[in-house]
């Protein structure tokens, strides 16, 4: 216990002094993180701990499996209309919240209003929407005024900001503001009252969750609960995150640091998950058009042309084998939708051509205000590398660095900041209506607020075509249009694995840690 009560404050601590025995040891799962949990509402912040905390606690109509299909979850079925323009939705008999009420269509309807403000797929698909009406408690209707080809993957999407239901009641509060409360009818319940925020936070089994009969797979199925508690432990410290789980003081690190993969391998008490395609992680960097310098294409385009992608993956620290030297595509590399349209300008990238385009295009030594996301084991070493090659090609830089959560929630200002980097999941970027990378176009909400009428025309003609070929080909112009404008800049691909103890059992792979099913031995 001495190592964390040293780095940490004494969180784990907390926890397993005056234990009662190891055997109540052995059905508490202990948690850590990569980035804070603060905000309790995966509406209003894209941070990963929101979505973790989201599927503790909530749930949703439509879930993702292990292969990115989408699958019934609170829904018992939907039917669709032959001229696709009517969804009849129809909920599973018996849901309850965790206060003890019912689920109800009118829930649904609400809580499906709310996300659509704040999530671009979702106001994307409300746009199509004519009416949204309950039929009666257990079945409600979404009337389409035209076409739209994605209204599953839409109330299925694993986020950042993340379809969950819950109370009409709290559903209809103001969407840009945390709910007051935390009710959601998924497999587990917050325990409030008990949070010490940069601490501890305590999940329990929800006595009122019903669980689906199939075998859990991703997101979708059943989310057995074997477990008495969850507790997800801050540690900001890398190495202590990393000796604290080969210690067996911890059970789980969302992202094993990137230092200490080979050693944690080497152990045969852990396990190091091996993600692939759309479950590893691609690194960007999110750019503010709203303020200058980047509010000028061509400054945007000297930024593009000054990343070098294998010095960024280089700097993670992870084995060959988890890393990917180069990647232009919006949709992964090596997943079903990759494509090399438009990526022609990163592949000739380099000090030179960034210093040259930075000449040219007027830029004049105003500050590029990067946010370094210090306490990140991912976001850490990429900020400080894109800020030395930022530096390389001539760009006045300004480094911040805070904790990873402050970052992501002060990147929602118009100003005083220039750069984010940031990791996406694979899994939210397979759909462009769904991707932060180009649905946000022209919307309020997307930090970095970039906008091309190009790009709105591309992605309404994408939401209304079902024919995969057309598909196929508006995909790949969305993917021009993101290089041309430099909506964001690519920074490489990597996988981010997880750790945990190899005494678990029930492990559900995914893109993100999910903690129904498990045991230990």
């Amino acid at each position: 216990m001495k190592l964390l009560r040293l780095a940490c404050a004494g969180a784990l601590a907390a926890l397993m002094i005056g234990a009662p025995d190891a055997r109540a040891q052995d059905k508490v799962l202990k948690v850590s993180l990569s980035t804070e949990l603060q905000v309790l509402d995966p509406i209003v912040t894209r941070i990963n701990s929101a979505r973790v905390f989201a599927y503790l606690v909530y749930d949703t109509l439509v879930s993702m499996d292990s292969e990115g299909s989408f699958r019934p979850q609170m829904l018992d079925r939907w039917d669709v209309s032959t001229d696709r323009l009517t969804y009849t939705f129809t909920l599973r008999d018996g849901l309850a919240w965790s206060d003890g009420t019912p689920v109800t269509s009118d829930d649904c309807i609400a809580s499906i209003e709310r996300w659509a403000k704040r999530d671009p797929f979702g106001g994307a698909m409300m746009d199509a929407v004519a009416e949204l009406r309950p039929v009666d408690a257990r079945q409600f209707v979404m009337q389409l005024r035209r076409p739209f080809a994605f209204v599953i993957e839409a109330l299925g999407r694993p986020g950042h900001q993340i379809p969950v239901m819950m109370p009409a009641r709290l559903a209809r509060q103001d969407a840009a503001k945390p709910v007051s409360e935390v009710v959601g009818s998924g497999p587990f319940i917050f325990q409030k009252k008990e949070w010490r925020p940069g601490d501890v936070a305590s999940f329990v089994p929800n006595p009122r969750y019903r669980a689906r009969p199939e075998a859990p797979d991703g997101l979708a199925g059943g989310k057995v609960v074997k477990l008495d508690r969850v507790d997800i432990v801050s540690i900001a410290d890398q190495t202590t995150r990393s000796n604290a789980l080969e210690a067996g003081e911890l059970d789980w690190l969302e992202i094993a640091p990137m230092d200490y993969v080979a050693s944690l391998r080497a152990n045969p008490g852990i396990v190091v998950g091996k993600p692939r395609g759309m479950d590893q992680f691609l690194a960007v960097l999110n750019v503010n058009h709203a303020d200058p310098p980047f509010n000028n294409i061509k400054v945007r385009k000297a930024l593009q042309a000054a990343i070098v992608q294998p010095e960024i993956v280089a700097a993670v620290g992870l084995p060959d084998d988890l890393v990917t030297p180069f990647c232009g595509s919006i949709y992964m590399c090596n997943a079903p939708a990759s494509t090399d349209a438009g990526t022609e300008a990163l592949k000739s990238a380099g000090t030179e051509r960034a210093r040259q385009l930075l000449k040219e295009s007027g830029y004049a030594g105003e500050p590029v205000v990067i946010f370094h996301s210090r306490t990140s084991a991912l976001l850490n070493p990429i900020g400080l590398v894109v800020a030395a090659q930022l530096r390389r090609a001539g760009f006045n830089v300004q480094v911040e660095s805070r904790d990873s959560a402050t970052m992501q929630q002060r990147r929602l200002q118009r100003t005083g900041w220039s750069i984010v980097p940031i990791v996406s999941n694979g899994i939210d970027l397979m759909n462009p209506l769904a991707s932060q990378l180009v649905a946000g176009n022209c919307f309020d909400t997307a930090p970095g607020w970039y906008c091309d009428p190009k790009m709105t025309d591309l992605l309404q003609r994408y939401a209304v075509t079902s024919d995969p070929g057309e598909q196929r080909t508006l995909a790949d112009q969305i993917q021009v249009g993101f290089h041309d404008n430099v909506n964001y800049v690519i920074a490489g691909q990597f996988a981010a694995p997880g750790a945990w103890r190899s005494s678990l059992t029930g492990v559900v792979p995914f893109s993100f840690p999910v903690f129904w099913n498990i045991t230990r031995r």
